[in-house]
């Protein structure tokens, strides 16, 4: 594994351990669909959250939520929407978990509601 996959691996840890702390269970992780990955999936009492993470070092190239393009946005959307159908799931929204930091350093977490329409 390549450090820009170590990075990724961490900030998807960073994000389900946020999400859990704000009272989400995490259901699947990096789960594979004929239109791409959804890195996590979420859930609280009413919703199930498709999460997207996205994580840099640094600002060098801007912050990470600048990565998920309208291309990006509609392959999140259709990967949720055949989840969801396949699994019976009538509440769902996507969201995005930014992070930016590295291990053992300063952490920035920003969590991104309803960021692509179903």
């Amino acid at each position: 594994m390549n450090r820009r996959q170590q990075l990724g691996r961490w900030g998807e840890e960073v994000a389900a351990r946020y999400l859990r702390e704000k009272g989400y269970v995490i259901t699947a992780r990096n789960v594979r669909t004929p239109y791409g990955e959804i890195d996590l999936i979420a859930q609280d009492e009413e919703n199930t959250l498709f999460v997207e993470v996205k994580t840099r070092a640094s600002r060098a190239f801007g912050p990470p939520e600048i990565a998920v393009t309208p291309r990006k946005q509609e392959h999140m959307r259709a990967a949720a929407a055949h989840y969801a159908q396949e699994h019976g799931i009538e509440h769902w929204q996507i969201d995005l978990i930014a992070v930016e930091g590295r291990p053992g350093g300063r952490l920035r977490v920003v969590h991104f509601e309803n960021v692509v329409q179903s």
